[in-house]
């Protein structure tokens, strides 16, 4: 299977956008019907052998514990009680609308019962439309479909690889559905104080100084895929320093910088893993330098954090 298959927001924005709420609603679900973690972490998606999950939830609120599944093999959406009860229901063929009232129904019929806070999209266009209204976003082709799940997982396995880099508190490899990336962060430990009139969301997300690394498929703002990181807060000078490969870049927006890396760029690379994973730790070094991380005392090569297992050689740590 071809690693890094083309997928140029163009041929796919229907499906994007279609498939982006039907994740909004099942996040929100997701949201609703679980503990609170640091960071949001309880809340984004999670990849599957096929497709993404919510993981498990409920009990805490009283439900049954129950898992939503993304099936973007059969493009289908599973709910399953931890009873053995399950309902499917198909992803083609549905409007946003008739998805919404489809899923919440299939909850009610297990016994399942969620209010979402806010049933409209979060931080979209149509941002102050119910989803019970939205009729306008139904196209789901599913070899996208199932294309959009096959670059995520390639993109999870390089961001594991490249997470067991580091031994302070790390983030999970999630996939966001609010901003439909994928993402790990790094944490120095370090507490920011933000401004009274930051939002909660933001407030929660960037309590602790932070590098992120991730993939997005492309908006408006940035209408191609691409690797990403980002350091928060920005420490000075950030810009100035080098990335690996030569094709990142940095890129300004608004009073910050991202590093960047083109899909596209990768693919054309000889090894385009290598090439992401440099990027990755290239943009790492550049933000934990200028802001004054231990980079040698936290890291971690091969996942292993034990000097002497690291000196005996992988043999020493399997089986």
């Amino acid at each position: 299977m071809e690693l890094f298959p083309p997928i140029p927001l163009a041929e796919w924005r229907d499906t994007k956008e279609t498939l982006h709420r039907f994740a909004q609603i099942v996040g929100k679900i997701r949201l609703a019907a679980s503990a609170q973690r640091n960071h949001w972490w309880n809340v984004p998606l999670h990849l599957t052998g096929r497709g993404t999950t919510t993981r498990p939830m409920g009990q805490v609120d009283d439900n049954p514990i129950f898992t939503m599944d993304f099936d973007f093999v059969a493009h289908r959406l599973v709910v399953s009680t931890l009873d053995g009860r399950e309902i499917s229901l198909p992803l083609i063929g549905q409007s946003v609308a008739s998805f919404y009232h489809t899923v919440m129904g299939s909850l009610a019929a297990l016994g399942i019962r969620v209010r979402l806070a806010v049933p409209r999209p979060f931080d979209l266009p149509d941002s102050g439309r119910p989803f019970a209204e939205d009729t306008e976003h139904a196209i789901y082709d599913p070899a996208q479909a199932n294309r959009y799940w096959r670059v995520l997982s390639q993109v999870a396995s390089v961001l594991e690889e490249f997470a067991a880099g580091y031994s302070g508190k790390v983030s999970p490899v999630h996939h966001f559905w609010h901003t439909f990336d994928i993402a790990h962060s790094r944490f120095s430990g370090s507490h920011i104080e933000q401004p009274q009139q930051i939002d909660p969301v933001t407030r929660e997300a960037y309590s602790r100084e932070v590098i992120s690394f991730g993939f997005w498929f492309g908006d408006d703002t940035f209408p191609e895929p691409a690797f990403y990181s980002y350091t928060a807060p920005e420490p000075a000078h950030l810009a100035e320093e080098p990335l690996r490969p030569a094709a990142a870049r940095w890129l300004a927006r608004g009073n910050s910088h991202l590093a960047v890396l083109r899909y596209d760029e990768v693919r054309t690379e000889a090894d385009p893993r290598a090439a992401v994973l440099a990027f990755y730790e290239s943009a790492y070094r550049a933000g934990a330098r200028r802001a004054g991380w231990e980079i040698e005392r936290m890291a971690c090569p091969g996942g292993v954090t034990d000097p002497q297992l690291r000196a005996s050689g992988p043999d020493t740590t399997s089986g």
